[in-house]
């Protein structure tokens, strides 16, 4: 298994949505089985799961009443057993996705808690209503509301920092610590190389709970606190510092880039590499997340080049991503006319496959999926989406309005199942899904790659590329032509070689001028157009991309 971070290409697969095996309309992991060639073929080296655990499914997997155990959904531990073999025979690991952060209420633990077992209690955070009747502190759920929901018939409220079915697991309590690394080595020892940590910095949360005096519904008071490090660090040497060959990931949210480096340090022993969403954030009105704005082009770039530049700087390693199961399309959000989607997402894929870092391709992204064109929310099941809906009403939103924020920002645009082709349902299944279909009459893999203009081999391009060329594995980087509207370009540079990424978001050419020595010498390696002869000033043409090494 390849160890260097730089050369790992990570492929996400959300399980209910990839390829269902057994007619349920729910994708599986025999599907998923079946499908591995075609991972194999992009060149992929690691295969990320959402999470496959036992769960009573109020999100979409990510509420765990057993961490060893495979939900039925998805088959059984013996077709978990060989998707790992399977796996390793074409090359590519597989990736668990690990809710630490809180269990199901469901979970035999809160379970036996709620039973009166004061050990199991003390697994959560469990706090007494004040005298008024108020809850124990002002925090607000990620979902909306109260962070607080009243434990069993008691007069104690249990801390949920998401839905109030995933309680929040206290990480003061060694015994939790402990059984949290039994979970992990477990599935080490069968054949697991890779975890990614969900909302992993939210974890240190204080012993002792006060108020949010800010309006921040008590976010600085639990994200990246000091103890996160600590806690990650003992997990390290209890569980997966042990192999060389073991891949880690946090999903790091509302985090900076001195945290995340901090975190993915190889020094620090800690993570190999951190989640930032702050460049997806560049279309939120004020932060705020359930709104619907154009994106912010400056905000980008200079997000994009800080991160980079930042995280190099501290010896840290960024993941980077465009989509995943949490996010609307990119094509849609920073694509702004539909003929240029496929030209898009092919300088999408660029900017991220030719930075420093660890570049992640969400599911369905290398055939160019676009967000469902839903017509109700009738549509949509995802509790987040549920709930928002609910809360832009009381604010006075209509409903077409409060519809059309949801239909930008849904995480169930992401979540459709996968286009396969054009058979009834995609051919992800022959019964209907359990999510409504997107449009894959024309988006499809089998029409795909019949395209001599294909946007899968445009991404299998790009990953041999990072296989073979180490100046995009390991190169630093440098920000270039931040004054040409519209245009994020690096440079990445490694000994005397130098690679020159540029990548215009515009539709409206701009002019690029070239230094003589990228003339002279450059060799160009990959772009979305067809090439155009090097000259001193290039006219870019609109979402133009390409990549020059000299």
């Amino acid at each position: 298994m390849m160890t260097e971070l730089g050369k790992h290409v990570v492929y996400q697969v959300y399980p209910k949505s990839f390829q269902d095996s057994n007619d349920d309309g729910i994708g599986d992991l025999p599907g998923l089985i079946q499908r591995l060639p075609y991972l194999a073929n992009l060149g992929v080296t690691m295969i990320w799961l959402n999470p496959i655990f036992l769960s009573p499914q109020n999100d979409n997997g990510y509420d765990i009443s057993d961490y060893t155990a495979i939900d039925p959904l998805f088959g059984t531990m013996a077709d978990f057993e060989q998707l790992v073999r399977e796996a390793e025979n074409y090359q590519m690991g597989v990736m668990l996705d690990m809710v630490f952060n809180h269990t199901s209420i469901e979970h035999p633990w809160f379970q036996k808690a709620l039973a009166g077992d004061v050990k199991y209690q003390d697994y959560y955070y469990l706090r007494p209503y004040r005298e008024n009747g108020l809850e124990p502190t002002n925090w607000v759920s990620k979902f909306g509301g109260s962070a607080w929901s009243r434990f069993g018939e008691t007069n104690r409220a249990y801390l949920h920092l998401y839905d109030q079915s995933q309680a929040d697991l206290n990480w003061h309590n060694p015994a939790v610590r402990q059984e949290l690394y039994a979970i992990l080595n477990f599935w080490l020892a069968k054949g697991v190389r890779g975890f990614r940590f969900d909302v992993i910095n939210v974890i240190g949360k204080a012993a002792d709970l006060v108020d949010d005096d800010t309006d921040n519904g008590g976010k600085y008071l639990y994200t990246d606190t000091p103890i996160v490090q600590t806690y990650i660090q003992e997990m390290h040497a209890a569980t997966f510092g042990h192999y060389s060959d073991v891949i880690t990931v946090g999903e790091l949210s509302s985090t900076t880039i001195e945290q995340t480096a901090a975190y993915t340090n190889p020094q620090n022993k800690a993570l190999s590499m951190g989640f930032n969403f702050h460049h997806l954030k560049v279309d939120y009105a004020q932060g705020e997340k359930w709104t619907k704005v154009p994106y912010d082009f400056e905000a980008l770039r200079q997000l994009w080049h800080g991160w980079s530049q930042g995280i190099m700087t501290a010896n840290g390693w960024p993941a980077w991503f465009w989509n995943n199961h949490d996010q609307p399309r990119a094509v849609n959000r920073f694509i702004k006319t539909p003929k240029y989607y496929q030209t898009g997402a092919k300088m999408l894929a660029m900017m991220a496959h030719l930075n420093r870092g660890t570049p992640y391709i969400y599911m369905g992204e290398e055939i160019g999926m676009l967000d469902p064109n839903y017509q109700g929310m009738t549509d949509y099941v995802d509790v987040e989406s549920q709930n928002a809906y609910r809360m832009l009403l009381a604010k006075g939103l209509t409903p077409s309005e409060a519809f059309a924020v949801v239909q930008s920002k849904a995480r169930d645009n992401s979540r459709v199942p996968m286009q396969w082709d054009n058979s009834p349902y995609a051919g992800f299944s022959t019964q209907k899904p359990w999510l409504k279909n997107g449009d894959f009459d024309d988006i499809n893999v089998a029409k795909d790659q019949e395209s001599e203009d294909s946007l899968y081999q445009f991404y299998h391009q790009l990953i041999q590329l990072r296989q073979t060329h180490p100046v995009i594995a390991d190169g630093d980087y440098t920000p270039r032509y931040d004054d040409v509207i519209e245009v994020i370009a690096f440079e990445r540079r490694l000994g005397d070689v130098t690679l020159l990424v540029v990548n215009h978001f515009g539709e409206t050419p701009v002019t690029l001028r070239l230094l003589d020595e990228v003339v002279q010498t450059g060799e160009y390696l990959i772009g979305n157009y067809p090439m155009q002869p090097l000259t001193n000033e290039l006219v870019l043409r609109p979402y133009e991309s390409f990549a020059i090494q000299y």
